[in-house]
């Protein structure tokens, strides 16, 4: 009964029956003209703009279908207590209406209805997972619904921006942006522990703090220090360390910060080859940028020089930390034939390339003392670094980016008020959006919390994912409805060890050079590195595509693996016992003497965060009267983890 009600009809076992449903865009092919790009290899769809999914269906579209068609519609459709935020956001803060004015004006300018508005019940789990990674409790939920304010979800919002939990999630977030991991496999870097645990830290603490974002990209690009095991920004720009000839250093210093500063990832591309004849379908900037143009960024980073310092040099092969500082007047020679990238020979009369900012052309002196320190006030003081990083983080709460993907900016595409020639088109699925957006951000200070704050706030933000008319894929990028998107692997994991009252921790090593140092955390969105996945989580970490922060991306996909997972991991199963040796806390110890309705109405708040459907309680409560009520309660709990709406965030 449990199988066929929650799971076939409403849960995720379907998306075995769907198949490649979810199946991401790596394997849409790219013509291109020189198909030995790295463009046009394993990560191209990386760099399509179509957002099409394997089958050529609008992929966030078809989930956003799926997931909604799946949900059991809970008995309040409706918003309680006049709870919507924009009346009083806007009247304190003009700012807000930014992002409802230029969505809610295209709409209507396209005769597009919107979404409704999503119920309390929705928005608490939504804002909560999108915000800190976690599910309310069911106490925090019903107090919430219950409440008749008419800014009970801004303050709400307020709870969990103050919130530890979001600077653990956010913290894990920028832990993936700037690749913390031990090892850097193309290049050999090693970080080791000390030097994760040292970005970890810079991190979380640059969070907890609200350090302005400028100031934390200007640190990571521009920091000089001696010991990487100390001054964990200095970890960041060490990703960039090359094993070819210094140049190949100092271009990929200067992709990284292209990459992930600006969203520009085609300047890898350009420090190659020129980019026409490369670029040429993807990009009108691209396609007339020259390779003397990026080496113009990197020539900023010809003076960086690393070296590593071990502790105990006596040791052969012991860890090591390092250092970074600049060697004055080191220059950027156009004389390499071997290395990672074609053969850099001069252009002209030139056999130096000049640091020289390519996108405003400012210069700046070879002789300057640090010249990381001159890009780092060049990128963050360029428009495009507050329109990547507003693009970044509305792709976080919207499933997919106002630019999608998120690093292929087309700097000659954005400006809604000089628009590109025919038959180019703007690029921005809202050009007018991501300019104002990210002129308040700028205009903020660069504050995350406060653009977070802004998104989350929004009227667009709180439209149901559910729409009641015929929905057209094509409006996929109007954001007419809520996208839905899968749960990191992180999330599930903490929100089954949550609501089962049958937390866990994870204890391991932090210290290269002792291993007997260790820490232990409560949460796996606790964890400095998504491969530390121990114990009976690993299932879970693993099937859900946490990514590696090197090779391998965190990745929305599903798969049969996922499935399977869920439903034979003994991380689940173990969880839905009503007692389980040693602990007294389980979900269905804890209420299993409550009357049926009410048991099977705890349940679904604290699993799912909203009440049963008549059909759902009537299956539910008529189960537990028949046969060993303890066994049936276990396995409604199981089922309920299993459902789509467990996995999803809606």
């Amino acid at each position: 009964m449990y199988s066929k009600l929650f799971l076939t009809n409403g849960g995720f076992v379907a998306l075995l029956l769907a198949g490649t449903l979810l199946v991401s865009a790596a394997e849409q092919e790219i013509p291109a003209a020189h198909d030995d790009c790295s463009y046009f290899g394993k990560d191209r769809a990386a760099f399509s703009e179509t957002g099409l999914n394997a089958k050529g269906r609008r992929q966030y579209s078809e989930m956003t279908e799926f997931v909604a068609s799946r949900l059991g519609a809970p008995t309040q459709s409706f918003v309680p207590g006049g709870s919507r935020t924009s009346g009083q956001q806007a009247s304190a803060n003009p700012s807000s209406a930014t992002i409802d004015n230029n969505i809610y004006g295209v709409l209507k300018a396209r005769n597009i209805t919107p979404a409704n508005k999503t119920n309390d019940y929705e928005f608490i789990r939504r804002a909560t997972l999108d915000l800190t990674g976690k599910v309310p409790t069911m106490a925090r939920t019903t107090s919430f619904v219950a409440d008749k304010a008419a800014d009970k979800r801004a303050k709400y919002v307020e709870e969990l921006l103050a919130s530890e939990a979001w600077v653990d999630k956010w913290t894990q977030y920028f832990g993936d942006m700037f690749k913390n991991s031990e090892v850097i496999q193309v290049s050999g870097l090693r970080r080791y522990a000390n030097g994760r645990e040292a970005f970890y830290n810079y991190i979380k603490s640059s969070l907890a703090a609200n350090k302005p974002y400028d100031q934390i990209a200007r640190e990571l690009i521009g920091s000089d220090g001696t010991n990487s095991w100390d001054q964990g920004e200095l970890n960041w720009i060490l990703a960039g360390r090359s094993s070819g000839p210094a140049q190949d250093t100092y271009d990929l210093m200067a992709s990284n910060v292209a990459d992930t500063f600006l969203g520009l990832s085609q300047l890898n591309c350009i420090l190659c080859h020129n980019g026409r004849g490369h670029l040429d379908t993807l990009s009108l900037w691209g396609k007339q940028a020259t390779r003397m143009d990026a080496w113009g960024l990197a020539a900023y980073f010809a003076p960086t020089n690393t070296a590593l310092v071990r502790p105990d040099p006596t040791v052969n092969n012991s860890p090591y930390y390092w250092t970074v500082g600049s060697t004055r007047g080191r220059t950027y020679a156009l004389n390499t034939t071997t290395g990672n990238r074609p053969v850099r020979t001069s252009v002209g009369t030139l056999n130096v390339a000049a640091p020289k900012y390519p996108f405003s052309n400012a210069s700046a002196p070879a002789t300057a003392p640090n010249l990381r320190q001159l890009a780092a006030t060049a990128v963050t003081s360029d428009f495009q670094f507050a329109r990547a990083t507003v693009n970044y983080m509305w792709k976080e709460f919207f499933s997919r980016g106002l630019v999608d993907p998120v690093k292929m900016f087309d700097l000659a595409r954005l400006d809604p008020d000089n628009p590109p020639p025919a038959p180019w088109t703007l690029q921005p699925s809202n050009a007018g959006l991501l300019k104002d957006l990210a002129q308040d951000f700028v205009s903020s200070g660069y504050d995350l919390k406060a653009l977070q704050r802004q998104i989350v706030n929004s009227d667009a933000y709180q439209m149901s994912s559910s729409y009641s008319g015929s929905w057209n894929p094509d409006w996929e990028a109007l954001n007419a409805r809520k996208l839905v998107r899968r749960l990191w692997s992180e999330e599930i994991a903490d929100a089954v060890a949550q609501t089962s009252g049958l937390p866990t921790t994870y204890t391991f090593g932090t210290d290269s050079t002792d291993n007997k140092k260790i820490r232990s955390v409560s949460w796996a969105m606790q964890l400095p590195s998504p491969n530390l996945r121990s114990g009976d989580i690993a299932p879970i970490m693993d099937s859900f595509f946490r990514g590696d922060r090197d090779e391998n991306d965190r990745r929305p996909d599903g798969s049969d693996q996922q499935a399977l997972t869920m439903m034979n991991t003994a991380f689940v199963s173990n969880r839905t016992k009503s007692a389980v040796v040693g602990q007294s806390t389980s979900i269905v110890r804890q209420f299993i003497n409550l009357a049926d309705d009410q048991l099977v109405d705890t349940l679904f708040l604290t699993i799912l965060t909203r009440p049963p459907s008549d059909t759902e309680r009537f299956a539910a409560t008529s189960a537990l009267k028949s046969g060993n009520r303890i066994t049936a309660a276990e396995n409604l709990t199981w089922a309920l983890y299993n459902k789509v709406d467990f996995l999803f965030n809606y």
